[in-house]
This record gives structure tokens, C-alpha cells and sequence, in this order.
């Protein structure tokens, strides 16, 4: 089977198709033909290698598993003896490490689920990463709820995007904030009212809501404070000393500064939050957005893009399409 692998950190030039051997499934295993992946920020931070926190992950000097990827949409092509939850021919979708495969093992206990009839495998790859992020800042740390002014800074990204049709599942009333060329598609997600930050600097609006979200990592809890309430909530995606240390000073104090690691949760809670957003799928709810998608063999070209900063929504790599 063909893979995409990399063995040193850098470009996107890095990134090179090879012949590899198409994993067996053992008995409690789930081998999926891979139909489509995509290309977030995560992949791109760790092929790359810039950030120390991410290589304590990926590995120090050189990568520890040459295969990116952590969102995959297929079909089932074989289960083991002891797989009681999906069948032969199955379409599912989820999150795993190495969905840059034209084949991937899965186990039946990990973030996986059945693709709802009404999305395609490339809307279903497309799911997981930004929506599994977005769920638990909203949801948990910001604890949404019905009324609440939420305003979520990245809105056209991939986690940005889901910020917002989740808390208008919440009920709440939602700014979304984002360059002049995404403002006509914030709008479509829902937004109420949308900042162009080229025009407009949402901190000195005068306006003030209950929960900031910076999908993108692109302001601070320091900057921000004047537009939240009394009681707001500032979350942030992005992990660095600044945030960690106004986690620290608002503990006890309002408005307050969170993080949440999203990529720490337990596999049982992703994947109880991956079911549940199924439904919203099935209800119509929550649909992915997709920018551009490209074939396996231009996944370079694909990083490079999503790298460029211009990237709106999902980035989709067809794989066995």
C-alpha cells in the first residue's frame, strides 16, 4: 500500500509517498481502507518540529512514527474474532495517528463511529479534530449556555467554524470574528454578527460577552479583559507560558483565563463526544465546511496551503477516492 512518511522534521517537502506493507488486524482489530484524511494545523506543527512541546510528543530528534494524520474517513474491509460493534463493509470515521495510509488498523475501543447517511466520507474526515476541540472548551470549560454572548476569534478555521454552530446549538448569541474574504462564510455557519479584524478590533468594541474563544491563539486574556463580563470566560487553544500564568493569577478572581487540553482527554469521553455529534449530523446541525481538497500524491502541496495561513474551514486529502 502507499503511505505518506516523513523521517526528519522541516517543509512540506518532507513529506514523501512510499510502498509500505498493508497492515494485518489481529482479533481485536479493525482494518479500514481509507477513503479520505485531511491536513490541520496539528500535522503541521509536528512535521515541522519548531515547537519543543510537540516534539516531547513526536519525538526529539526525529519522528517517532513516520506517518501523520489524525482524522480518517473509510470503509471495513476486515475484523478480528472478537469485534462485536462494526461489520464488513462499515463506512466509519474518527481519529487515529497515521490516517496518511491508504490502509489503517483500528481498535474497536478508540474514537471511531458510523458515518451518518446524509454526510460523505470527505465531510465525515473532515469532522472529528475541529469538533472534538471545540465541544470541550464550549461545552465543559466555558460551560455555554442558553443566552450567553459568545464571541469565537478564528471563526473561518476548523476548530473556529465548529466554535460557532456549536454554541448556536447552545443557544447562545454568537460574533464571530475573521478577515474581509471569510465574513460571507461565518455568516452562512450562523453567526449573528461577524468583526472583520482588518476594520475592527473586537477589545475596543466597548462591547462585552460571556465567553471569549480563541480558536487560533492569535489574542491574550491581558488584551481581551475589557470585553468580557464580570463573570466571562476567556479560552484559548493554544498552549504557552502567557496563558498558563493568566490561568494561574484568575483562579480565584473574574473574568477568567482557561485552556483546555483537548488532546489529553480519556478515548471514552472523545468517543462518547464523537456519538453525540453524530447526531447533531443526522439532525443537520453540524456540517463540516470544506476549503479545497487534494489527491493523496499533492499532500505537500496541501500542507504548504493550509501553512499559508488562508486556509478556511477543512483541508481534504482523497485517499481512496
Amino acid at each position: 500500500m502507499k503511505s505518506i512518511q516523513y523521517k526528519t522534521y522541516g517543509g512540506p517537502e518532507v513529506l514523501k509517498v512510499v510502498e509500505t506493507e498493508k497492515p494485518s488486524p489481529n482479533q481485536d482489530d479493525i482494518l479500514v481502507k481509507v477513503f479520505a484524511t485531511t491536513v490541520t494545523s496539528v500535522d503541521s506543527t509536528f512535521r515541522g518540529g519548531k515547537a519543543l512541546a510537540a516534539r516531547l510528543y513526536t519525538g526529539i530528534r526525529n519522528p517517532k512514527n513516520p506517518i501523520l494524520g489524525t482524522e480518517f474517513s473509510g470503509i471495513v474491509e476486515k475484523v478480528g474474532k472478537r469485534i462485536t460493534s462494526f461489520k464488513t463493509g462499515d463506512r466509519i470515521f474518527g481519529e487515529a495517528e497515521g490516517t496518511y495510509a491508504e490502509y489503517l488498523v483500528v481498535k474497536e475501543n478508540t474514537v471511531i463511529a458510523k458515518i451518518p447517511e446524509n454526510l460523505s466520507f470527505k465531510e465525515a474526515a473532515a469532522i472529528p479534530y475541529g469538533v472534538l476541540t471545540a465541544l470541550p472548551f464550549l461545552r465543559d470549560t466555558g460551560s455555554i449556555k442558553k443566552g450567553d454572548k459568545v464571541l469565537v476569534n478564528g471563526a473561518s478555521g476548523s476548530v473556529g467554524s465548529y466554535g460557532i454552530l456549536l454554541a448556536k446549538y447552545y443557544g447562545a448569541e454568537v460574533t464571530g470574528v475573521c478577515s474581509t474574504k471569510n465574513v460571507e462564510m461565518v455568516q452562512s455557519l450562523g453567526a449573528d454578527r461577524v468583526i472583520d479584524y482588518k476594520k475592527e478590533d473586537f477589545t475596543k468594541s466597548g462591547e462585552k460577552w460571556d465567553i471569549i474563544f480563541d480558536a487560533v491563539g492569535k489574542s491574550s486574556f491581558s488584551k481581551s479583559k475589557s470585553a468580557l463580563r464580570g463573570h466571562g470566560i476567556y479560552l484559548t487553544t493554544v498552549m504557552s507560558a502567557t496563558i498558563q500564568f493568566d490561568m494561574l493569577r484568575t483562579s480565584f478572581t473574574s473574568p477568567k483565563a482557561k485552556l483546555t487540553l483537548t488532546g489529553m482527554r480519556k478515548t471514552e469521553e472523545k468517543q462518547k463526544d464523537l456519538h453525540f455529534i453524530r447526531g447533531l449530523i443526522e439532525e443537520g446541525t453540524i456540517k463540516p465546511y470544506i476549503d479545497r481538497e487534494y489527491p493523496f500524491e499533492e499532500i505537500s502541496e496541501a500542507h504548504s496551503y493550509v501553512e499559508s495561513g488562508h486556509k478556511t474551514g477543512n483541508v481534504v486529502i482523497n485517499v481512496n477516492q
